[in-house]
């Protein structure tokens, strides 16, 4: 067997194998941009949206003994002339909201 043919293919399946696992975790997570857009939907379901943002990578959170990797971000919205900050966990595989939290309150789940 030549050493240099067998290094060779070796690296080459290394690298396909590399590139196959990123595709696969690129398609597994949603985009923050699209979770941002999808909870921006739901809270202007009651009223208009003055701000919002989101952090761009996904991290790990823990809720009820449950491992997740989430996005985090925030909602302002104006009601009645005063200005409601919110912020929000969001399961980055599924763009599940697993948490809003008003600012100034209690948790809401």
């Amino acid at each position: 067997m030549n050493w240099k043919s067998f290094f060779m293919g070796a690296a080459v399946g290394l690298i396909g194998g590399y590139v196959v696992k990123e595709v696969i975790d690129q398609k597994t997570n949603v985009s923050p941009e699209k979770v941002l857009e999808q909870v921006k939907k739901q809270f202007k379901q009651n009223g208009p949206i003055s701000g919002s943002w989101i952090h761009m990578e996904a991290e790990p959170y823990e809720k009820q003994q449950i491992h997740y990797r989430v996005y985090k971000g925030g909602i302002s919205k104006n009601n009645n002339g005063s200005t409601e900050q919110f912020e929000f966990i969001a399961d980055a595989q599924t763009g599940t909201l697993l948490v809003v939290r008003p600012l100034t309150g209690d948790l809401v789940s």
